[in-house]
């Protein structure tokens, strides 16, 4: 299987569907790289032909709120199949944010009301999912039904991290979704951790009084585990 370099963003799709692999599910995730929150997964499965050719689709971070909300909406009409994982901070902390990410997607997968014949994944392969899959270094640029899970996760995410603004108001998380930001760590300092915190992070471990301070110039969004500190990429 080929697919040009200008293929454009269903290149993907009309490359498997060609070798006969039909239905396909793309699945991505949005708040591996936040400290406050749940980890959100999604995944789509879009239809062959026009009906799965989304206005204005495109990776979520390159969109505009208002953009995401209308593709969300158009993702939902279209997909043959989508689905939705949510993962809360107590999880993430019990699991490690790299074993989250991959168990949120596997369930993701898992979840789709139409079982794919392949599954496309953004960055890294995923292993467990009961289907043969392709990791696609920056899926969610490159390929539609990743794209479109990208957006799902994305929105859902935002929505809900509003909904933790009404309940923690004092944290801004409407405006910086749970991700480290000056305005987060200034609250953090002032008055501590959450309940929707991530404790695994340095950062909250620090405003929490478990790490020390100096270590405040290496330690910003990095999480702490049994081997030392791994550096969290940001998703936002």
């Amino acid at each position: 299987m080929t697919v040009r370099r200008d293929a454009g963003i269903y290149g993907y799709e009309r490359a498997l569907r060609r070798a006969g692999l039909d239905p396909i599910a793309g699945v991505d995730e949005a708040g591996r790289g936040a400290c406050a929150g749940p980890l959100v997964a999604g995944a789509v499965v879009l239809p062959s032909g026009k009906a799965g050719i989304v206005p204005g689709l495109a990776d979520s971070k390159l969109l505009t709120e208002a953009a995401r909300e209308r593709v969300y909406a158009q993702v939902v009409r279209r997909a043959l199949a989508w689905s939705v994982v949510v993962v809360d901070n107590e999880e993430c902390d019990r699991l490690g944010m790299h074993v989250a990410n991959v168990e949120a997607l596997r369930r993701a997968v898992a979840r789709l009301g139409t079982r794919p014949s392949y599954v496309l994944t953004d960055g890294f392969p995923v292993d467990g999912l009961g289907v043969p899959g392709l990791a696609v270094w920056k899926g969610d640029r490159v390929a539609a039904c990743i794209a479109a899970a990208s957006v799902i996760a994305k929105v859902t995410r935002d929505r809900l991290m509003v909904g933790l603004h009404e309940e923690w108001p004092a944290y801004d998380f409407r405006t910086h979704k749970g991700y480290i930001t000056d305005v987060h760590e200034a609250a953090l300092a002032e008055h501590g951790p959450s309940p929707v915190h991530r404790m695994r992070f340095v950062n909250v471990r620090r405003a929490a009084g478990l790490e020390p301070v100096e270590d405040r110039a290496t330690s910003v969004g990095t999480e702490q585990t049994g081997t030392g500190l791994d550096s969290m990429e940001e998703d936002a």
